[in-house]
């Protein structure tokens, strides 16, 4: 999958967030902190490929906002 923006959750909200996009059909990735993703302590990343619009839209309202674009 190749990674285009990605989301910081609390790790106590991704069985939720796991549950509710594995419904929706859409394809993500759970990463931890490492050098490229620098997250706060408790949190982890959902990663996404590019996305049709529509299907951004979706996550947004899922996740409050917008997401932040994966480090190349």
């Amino acid at each position: 999958m190749e990674k285009s923006f990605y989301y910081s959750v609390l790790w106590s909200e991704i069985s939720y967030l796991k549950e509710a996009l594995t419904a929706m059909e859409i394809p993500f990735a759970i990463e931890q902190p490492s050098d490229r993703l620098h997250l706060d302590d408790g949190e982890v990343a959902l990663v996404f490929p590019d996305l049709h619009v529509r299907v951004y839209n979706h996550i947004r309202e899922l996740l409050g906002g917008h997401g932040q674009r994966y480090p190349q």
